[in-house]
C-alpha cells in the first residue's frame, strides 16, 4: 500500500522496493505500478552489506523506509530465532550499511537524509477495554517473541540516532486492514 501511494502520488519521486520475497512478499501486488516510470523493484536481502551499500551507491537515496519484518506473531511462538534474524540482525545490518551512506553524504544531503523504521504498537504490550491509548512515552512490554524481536530493532533504531546523530524516525503503528 505504501508503494502504491508513493509511485502514485509523488511521481517525481523514485522509489525503489527492495523485498527478499519471502512467504509473505507478493509481487502480484504491485502489478498495477510495476511499468510506472518512477518505480523499480530490487530482489534482495538487507542482510548482505556489500548488496545494500552497491544499491546506495546506484540508487543515491534521499531516505530508507524500513517495512522489512517477520511479523506473523503465531509463527514467532514456533521460530523465535528467524523473528530475531529478520527484525533484530537484518533491522541493525541495515542501519550500519545506511549509516555508512549517510556519513559520505555532504551537509546537505546529510541534513534532509531520513532513516524511517517501521514498527508496531505490539511493543507496548497489550490494552484491556477502558485502559488508555498507548502514546510515545508507553513503556515498552512486549508479549511475544515477535514484539520482543521488534522492540529490539526499535531500541536498536533509537540507539544509532542516540550514539551516532543518525537521522531516524520510528513509527508504532496499528494492525491494518484492507486491501494490500
Amino acid at each position: 500500500n505504501f508503494v502504491h501511494h508513493m509511485v502514485n502520488k509523488y511521481p517525481d519521486y523514485e522509489i525503489i522496493n527492495l523485498d527478499l520475497l519471502t512467504y509473505a512478499g507478493n509481487l502480484e501486488n504491485l502489478k498495477p505500478v510495476e511499468n510506472k516510470p518512477n518505480y523499480k523493484f530490487v530482489k534482495g536481502d538487507i542482510a548482505d552489506r556489500a548488496f545494500i551499500f552497491d544499491l546506495f551507491e546506484k540508487e543515491k537515496p534521499d531516505m530508507v523506509v524500513n517495512f522489512a519484518a517477520e511479523s506473523h506473531v503465531d509463527r514467532s511462538i514456533t521460530d523465535p530465532e528467524a523473528f530475531v534474524r529478520t527484525n533484530v540482525l537484518r533491522t541493525c545490518t541495515l542501519l550500519r550499511t545506511a549509516k555508512v551512506w549517510w556519513d559520505e553524504l555532504d551537509a546537505d544531503k546529510r541534513t534532509a537524509f531520513r532513516f524511517l523504521h517501521i514498527s508496531t504498537d505490539e511493543v507496548f504490550g497489550a490494552l484491556q477495554p477502558g485502559d488508555p491509548a498507548f502514546t510515545e512515552t508507553t513503556p515498552y512490554s512486549p508479549n511475544s517473541p515477535y514484539s520482543a524481536s521488534k522492540a529490539s530493532s526499535d531500541h536498536f533504531v533509537r540507539a544509532f540516532h542516540e550514539t551516532y546523530g543518525f537521522p531516524a524516525l520510528i513509527t508504532n503503528c496499528s494492525n491494518n486492514y484492507g486491501p494490500r
